[in-house]
């Protein structure tokens, strides 16, 4: 069968598309399975089903060196000037394959399992409280910049036993490298990015050289004792992991608290339902994640030859995994459209699936939660002051800034 050309609906860089990218999703699932897009070269899969199921196929990787070189595989090597940048995420387990992946996941998953998570529970409550606290003290603010960021900024930082005072540049290091993630960063995106990893790298060189000498009751401390006692990290690794952590543990976060409080202010029947009923805050976390998902479209390569719908995808592809349709998918969810608080069967893939499903999901849930209920709690009258300014970003989908009042 020959591929299907995208729909001209679906482009990342029209300002209407990242506005609201939905209906074009919806046009390409009626269209069929899967989808060549010749601008960036991908292969677009636009279903539930099918996206779940490559999420889980082995032939299909987040990385392709630990078979092939770029020559083999048929692709360019990066620019050398962007080196430190991939040279500081091909180390990280979200861009590694069994077994390095295995290996390092074993290791970290420990901090990050239910049980280990609830501890953190009323740390987590005291400090969305605080923070919530500040908004209602000043009538209102940038929800951004007051709650959404600090909150698990701190948390994974506190995690890695990074000191409170040396904290301000995590953010902007984070945002500059992700900046990379997008489809066809321009240069000066890449530019930053580097210059951020250089500077990321070298600040946690100097916290690992520390708490070899000092360790901590913390995840890098723990990393470097898992080492010594015979689980291998190289300090590349152990970099890297903490950037990843650091990146990940947070960026999803912020983006679904403001993309949430977003939706709930559009539709303010489900707020109220909210305000009325807080055992809905369980769910509603949920539904919010998929309504407007944080991460729209995750990628892979394809290791060995796959077929989706008679369509075969060769070896050397890219795949272009669209969770923001899977997660609009009437085949799965119904009134996939609407947005019901109240929804008990939601399979999002908000957190992916197969060896790389979020690790830190349970923290996610946590946090979002805990800040959800602060701001009913203690600022149950809070409302837009101005219309929500969204970043101009496709892959990663978030706001610049959500200005709210009592």
């Amino acid at each position: 069968m020959a591929a299907l050309e995208t729909p001209q609906s679906f482009d990342p860089w029209d300002p209407a598309f990242v506005a609201d990218p939905y209906p074009a999703y919806a046009e390409l699932r009626a269209k069929g399975r899967v989808h060549h897009y010749a601008p960036t070269n991908q292969w677009l899969v636009p279903h539930h089903a099918d996206v779940s199921a490559l999420l889980r196929d082995r032939r299909l990787g987040r990385t392709y060196q630990h078979r092939f070189t770029h020559e083999d595989f048929g692709r360019t090597a990066p620019p050398a000037e962007h080196e430190p940048f991939h040279v500081l995420n091909d180390h990280g387990m979200l861009d590694l394959e069994p077994p390095d992946h295995t290996r390092i996941r074993r290791l970290v998953s420990k901090a990050f399992t239910p049980r280990t998570v609830e501890r953190l529970r009323p740390y987590v409550d005291r400090l969305a409280s605080e923070l919530v606290g500040e908004l209602v003290a000043a009538g209102g603010g940038d929800l951004l910049t007051v709650v959404a960021e600090p909150l698990p900024v701190a948390v994974i930082a506190e995690m890695l036993g990074i000191p409170e005072s040396e904290r301000s540049q995590l953010r902007p290091w984070s945002a500059d490298i992700c900046g990379m993630y997008e489809l066809n960063p321009p240069q000066d995106t890449a530019e930053r990015a580097v210059r951020a990893s250089v500077e990321f790298t070298e600040f946690l060189h100097d916290l690992i050289a520390v708490r070899r000498e000092k360790p901590g009751d913390d995840l890098v401390s723990g990393l470097i004792a898992a080492h010594d006692e015979g689980d291998r990290l190289t300090e590349q690794e152990m970099i890297s992991t903490c950037v990843l952590l650091l990146n990940a543990g947070h960026e999803a976060t912020v983006n679904a608290t403001v993309n949430g409080w977003s939706a709930l202010f559009r539709h303010p029947e489900q707020l109220a339902a909210l305000r009325a009923d807080r055992g809905l805050v369980g769910t509603a976390v949920e539904e919010l994640m998929r309504y407007d998902t944080p991460l729209q479209m995750f990628e892979r390569w394809v290791l060995d030859d796959i077929e989706v719908d008679g369509t075969v995808i060769p070896r050397g592809s890219e795949v272009a995994l669209l969770f923001g349709s899977a997660n609009h998918d009437p085949a799965v969810f119904d009134r996939p459209a609407e947005l019901d608080l109240s929804r008990v069967e939601n399979p999002h893939i908000s957190f992916s699936a197969g060896i790389h499903y979020c690790i830190g999901a349970p923290l996610a849930r946590l946090e979002l939660g805990a800040s959800m209920g602060a701001l009913l709690d203690r600022a149950p009258t809070l409302r837009l002051a101005a219309e929500p300014r969204l970043k101009p970003n496709f892959v990663i989908r978030g706001m610049e800034g959500l200005l709210v009042e009592l």
